[in-house]
């Protein structure tokens, strides 16, 4: 979909309002707030912009409907869930067209997505008819012991900007496969695909008040009313360490189950045994993906001193040779950033490294124009010290370090307060599992740029999180486990 009129007429057709109880209802308020094309600066929708009162109000009918979806078989949980994946997969132009006109990302990444996003629906599909328990005898015999396991209860999700689609189908997955109901706030900036998404489920067959969705421009005033409440059980975050250490504390007061999926500053490794093909391709994928806004992207590139020349040619040759604009325009390879403050940012760290001794190898600096672009770059023989080197770039430069060898690289890569994912690039087995046992992530890729896989458990470690995402530990996060102990005759 190229063409401005139908794009335009798709993106008019999304609901706008807030979702609780299965109906679309005006903020009580009567507030609304403006989504923003990040390519073109034009305002392509109004929404209704929720508060504390709409807040109380989905958290009550969430609540109110939490007995009776719990008591929801599985299977129909299941077929619901696998229903919402065949739309979106038949939708999959129309919503990849939404997501690239609100947030930016080239429309056959924004497809990639989609598949992505709904690849989640099937897996817990699958996992909804799974939920286990276990029976067993107490050591001495006289007792039976039956473990089963039930929905946590009312859940609080919160999604981020960048994968405004898939963000919400990691947590509603899950979420709906193991019999919660929930209330969601999905990000101001992009909204539209979350409420796509909810008209899908409810093509799909969800019923009302499982799910209630409060989009706000001041989310804290919707999600701390939540936390306080004590009716919720369970918060599930994507977003800042800043803002999850908040929410964490806002969740201790009532004890509730709590996922994180936090900051990330990844490290990429490039050994001088690696293939250079296959690692400037990994560098690609790991640092460009969604234009470098995401919390997998590659952040600090440590590349052997043996090959750092070859590996900055290559890479800056790749980057400067990428097309950045309009991601609904043919051969558009990089999108803009998210808002102003984001093009802001990602210049002020790049600054503050040639400041400090970094050599431009490509890009450097915001393109003029409409949009919100930052052109691809390349930094080589940087500082250690530098802020990008501590904070999330979240934009689309790669910071190259040289180093020595394995043990000095491993020390550098662990010298962060984050531990979501990693990379590294190396032809020798051995070596490969020892940075597997060395390197503190949650996540690492050998040779791959791309960690991220609904079949697998995502998250990280020390401040990049609590609890993980997809795989078979997904669903857990969900879950409660329960004991029952009964007597047991041992006599004759």
């Amino acid at each position: 979909m190229t063409v401005t009129s139908e794009v335009h007429d798709l993106v008019q057709s999304v609901p706008t309002g807030l979702f609780i109880d299965g109906q679309w209802v005006d903020a009580a308020s009567g507030k609304r707030c403006d989504v923003v094309n990040p390519s073109t600066e034009e305002i392509i929708a109004t929404i209704a912009d929720g508060g504390p009162e709409d807040a109380d109000r989905a958290l009550d009918v969430a609540a109110r409907t939490q007995h009776t979806w719990a008591r929801t078989a599985p299977r129909a949980r299941s077929e619901i869930l696998r229903r919402a994946y065949d739309l979106m997969m038949q939708r999959q132009d129309e919503l990849a067209t939404i997501i690239t006109t609100e947030m930016g990302k080239p429309f056959a990444e924004a497809r990639g997505e989609v598949a992505y996003a709904a690849e989640f629906f099937r897996w817990f599909s699958e996992e909804a008819v799974r939920i286990g328990g276990d029976a067993t005898v107490s050591g001495d015999g006289r007792t039976r012991i039956i473990v089963t396991k039930a929905p946590v209860g009312p859940c609080v999700l919160v999604t981020p900007w960048n994968f405004p689609l898939a963000m919400g189908t990691r947590k509603i997955g899950p979420a709906i496969a193991a019999g919660c109901t929930m209330v969601f706030k999905p990000a101001h900036l992009t909204p539209l695909s979350s409420f796509a998404l909810v008209e899908i489920l409810q093509e799909a067959g969800l019923p009302s008040g499982v799910l209630n969705v409060v989009c706000s421009s001041d989310p804290g005033s919707v999600v701390e009313p939540w936390l306080r409440s004590g009716k919720a059980r369970k918060v599930s975050f994507t977003g800042s360490t800043a803002v999850g250490v908040r929410l964490l504390e806002q969740a201790s007061e009532h004890v509730m189950r709590s996922s994180m999926e936090l900051g990330g500053n990844a490290p990429f490794i490039v050994f001088d045994d690696a293939d250079l093909d296959a690692a400037v391709e990994g560098a690609m994928v790991a640092k460009l993906r969604n234009m470098g806004e995401a919390c997998t992207a590659a952040n600090r590139f440590f590349v052997h001193r043996g090959v750092m020349d070859e590996f900055a040619r290559r890479l800056a040759e790749r980057m400067g040779a990428l097309t950045v604009g309009d991601g609904m325009t043919d051969g558009t390879d990089v999108g803009p950033l998210i808002e102003p403050k984001a093009v802001e940012k990602v210049a002020s760290l790049v600054t503050d490294a040639v400041d400090r001794g970094a050599r431009v190898v490509c890009g450097g600096a915001p393109l003029e124009g409409d949009g919100f672009f930052y052109a691809p770059t390349v930094l080589a023989d940087v500082e250690p010290t530098s802020d990008l080197m501590s904070q999330e770039i979240f934009g689309p430069v790669a910071a190259l370090i040289p180093f020595e060898d394995e043990d000095q690289v491993v020390q550098l890569a662990n010298d962060t307060d984050w531990g979501l994912v990693g990379y590294a690039f190396t032809r020798d087995i051995d070596r490969a599992f020892r940075l597997q046992e060395s390197i503190e992530v949650g996540m690492l890729g050998i040779n791959t740029g791309l960690v991220s896989n609904p079949a697998a458990p995502f998250g990280g470690v020390k401040e990049s999180g609590l609890g993980r995402e997809g795989g078979r530990t997904g669903i857990e996060e969900f879950l409660e486990t329960r004991y029952l102990a009964m007597p047991r005759s041992i006599g004759g």
